[in-house]
């Protein structure tokens, strides 16, 4: 003789949640779903948000990408008048690929958590999620210590080189510096290059480098334009690096 199968608690518990929610009426439905299921529905929200946030992410990061930035101010300011006009020309050419400009809050070796913005740069870095990066001294000072400035006056047109040379804006800076234990540096593992343009007298620096927030007697921080050495968009960073140095 066969024995019938048992059914299981979750089943009877579904078919007894069904038969309620076909007896009652209008809103009462919802107060009963929300009442018993809310946590699970909460669960299936989120989980579903985590889903689709990785496909937009994966879906993204399939797209052609032509360009790179990352814009890192010593004020609040947002640079999107500037950007907005470059990007419409530099898609004139019609390649494909979209142009990111990330526009991140000031690197800054007086807040106590500096050392998470070194690993967020070092991971962007290295994942090659950066092109060319607007800063400061101090985050062009961390690009320099990992030595991912790319020498600028091998990769621009002898005319812009000559011309920022003559304009003082081409910056010879020392990379690959590292600290010692008791914070000097060994000056002999350092490579000397012209790695950076000064955009204090630039376009782009009068206007998006004048709210500065400084103490009495404190002088303001420049900016600086970096080509970062491992980047798949040379040709698009050297344009937007000649478009910086205006």
């Amino acid at each position: 003789m066969n024995k019938e199968k048992k059914e299981s608690v979750f089943r009877k518990e579904v078919k007894r949640d069904i038969g309620t929610f076909r007896r009652l009426k209008g809103k009462d439905r919802w107060r009963f779903v929300w009442d018993y299921y809310r946590y699970k529905i909460i669960v299936a929200l989120f989980s579903l948000m985590v889903i689709l946030t990785f496909a937009h992410l994966l879906w993204e990061g399939q797209k052609p990408c032509r360009l790179r930035v990352c814009v890192v101010l010593n004020n609040d300011l947002y640079c999107d008048d500037w950007f907005d006009p470059f990007i419409d020309s530099l898609k004139k050419d019609g390649k494909p690929g979209k142009v990111d400009v990330n526009q991140d809050q000031p690197f800054d070796y007086d807040n106590s958590y500096y050392y998470v913005q070194e690993i967020e740069v070092m991971t962007t870095v290295s994942s090659r999620r950066m092109d060319v990066a607007v800063c400061g001294p101090d985050m062009y000072s961390y690009l320099l210590a990992i030595n991912a400035c790319m020498p600028l006056d091998t990769v621009l047109p002898d005319k812009l080189t000559a011309s920022l040379m003559k304009e003082g804006k081409l910056v010879k800076s020392t990379a690959n510096l590292k600290q010692n234990e008791d914070g000097s540096t060994d000056e002999s593992q350092g490579i000397e290059g012209y790695f950076s343009i000064d955009l204090t007298d630039t376009e782009f620096g009068r206007t998006y480098n004048e709210d500065q927030k400084l103490d009495e007697g404190e002088e303001k921080a420049p900016l600086y334009a970096v080509i970062i050495s491992n980047t798949d968009h040379l040709e698009d960073s050297i344009t937007l690096a000649g478009a910086l140095a205006r």
